[in-house]
């Protein structure tokens, strides 16, 4: 048999990360305690550097805590940059760099795991954990080897069934009064 080699798009390469971060953020009053912190508006961007995906994001930590011995509430919002870089795993490491397409998705939005006081009480500490998969899509070879018969003339008429089958189905299948 002869085989025909053909050019397709594939995932090439693969990375995975995840990573816990710890922000420090400067209240404008001494807090009390800590009421809650979430993490919204996550922007981020994927560009392929080598044999590494360079992943630059931003996304905003939101603390609620209480003031004035506890008798007063605010929230603080702060925007963190943030660059991860993620090694690739290749599936042929003979497969040459040239034009990638980068796919960047979260695995695990930033998420604020902990919200503390910090030891001196004048500022708030935030634990935040994020996870993201990137695969890099290039083209690659497939072989598909070929039959020198070509089809037989029983695999070429696959689509005669088809139609028999279509032919045979029972019109009068729905049983019952149809109101219109």
């Amino acid at each position: 048999m002869a085989g025909r080699e053909i050019i397709a798009k594939a995932v090439v390469a693969k990375g995975r990360k995840f990573t816990q971060a710890t922000h420090t953020l400067s209240p404008s009053e001494k807090p009390s305690s800590i009421l809650g912190g979430w993490c919204i508006n996550h922007k981020y961007e994927a560009e392929k550097q080598g044999k590494k995906v360079e992943i630059n994001g931003t996304y905003d930590c939101n603390i609620w805590y209480s003031f004035d011995d506890n008798t007063k509430t605010e929230v603080v919002t702060e925007t963190v940059s943030y660059k991860d870089v993620i090694k690739l795993r290749y599936r042929d490491e003979d497969y040459l760099d040239d034009e990638q397409e980068v796919i960047a998705s979260v695995l695990q939005q930033p998420n604020c795991l902990e919200v503390t006081i910090s030891p001196s009480g004048e500022n708030i500490v935030v634990q935040v954990e994020r996870e993201h998969l990137v695969e890099c899509v290039g083209e690659t070879k497939l072989v598909v080897m070929i039959d020198p018969d070509g089809l037989s003339e029983e695999e070429d008429n696959w689509e005669d069934d088809l139609e028999s089958e279509v032919e045979d189905i029972d019109p009068d299948f729905l049983v019952g009064d149809v109101e219109e």
